[in-house]
């Protein structure tokens, strides 16, 4: 298990660091995590930088409670977006919410995102849901995003950003990239 945690770590730490220097992640905005066995994820602790993250900002958080791994910090308040995704789809494996200045564009207006553009939006883009504004950190949003979750790998979070899973922190990070990428072509030929 050490093996694999370790490991994983590693991915949410280059994770952070690439959503940081790829303009998809600014300041202490966002959180991201990685399923760790059945019950459980390691996420970002709160208030972390996503660009600097070492392995102290990786709180284990199972699904019953937050739980603070040894260095005692507190894990993100959006746990309950995270934990709902990883309950109700075991094949997820990586979630990551950040406030990308063009997804978020989208998610705080009525914009339509084509997903035929090319062939990376008609993957990643296939299936993408809107969630209605709920107070971050809330359970309130937690059962929204429980709701739309099982049709979408991508939630728009009206007000608030977006919400990416999919089965490795590799993926997700394609997903969320080539959102903001098809995000800003949209706004741009506008």
């Amino acid at each position: 298990m050490n093996e694999e945690l370790d490991f994983i770590r590693k991915q949410l730490i280059d994770a952070g660091k690439y959503m940081f220097e790829n303009e998809l992640a600014w300041g202490n905005a966002g959180n991201i995590s990685a399923r760790v066995g059945s019950e459980s994820c390691l996420i970002t602790a709160s208030g972390t930088n996503l660009g600097d993250l070492v392995e102290d900002d990786l709180v284990i958080c199972g699904w019953g409670e937050e739980t603070a791994a040894q260095t005692g910090r507190k894990p993100s308040k959006e746990v309950p977006m995270h934990r709902a995704f990883y309950e109700l789809r075991p094949e997820i494996k990586a979630v990551l919410h950040a406030s990308p200045f063009y997804s978020t564009l989208a998610a705080c207006s009525n914009m339509e995102l084509p997903n035929n553009w090319f062939v990376e939006d008609m993957y990643y883009l296939e299936r993408v849901e809107r969630v209605p504004y709920c107070h971050p950190g809330s359970e309130e949003l937690g059962e929204a995003v429980r709701a739309k979750c099982g049709g979408a790998n991508i939630l728009l979070l009206e007000n608030h950003g977006v919400l990416v899973a999919d089965t490795s922190v590799r993926e997700a990070l394609m997903g969320l990239h080539t959102l903001e990428m098809v995000c800003k072509m949209v706004v741009t030929v506008r």
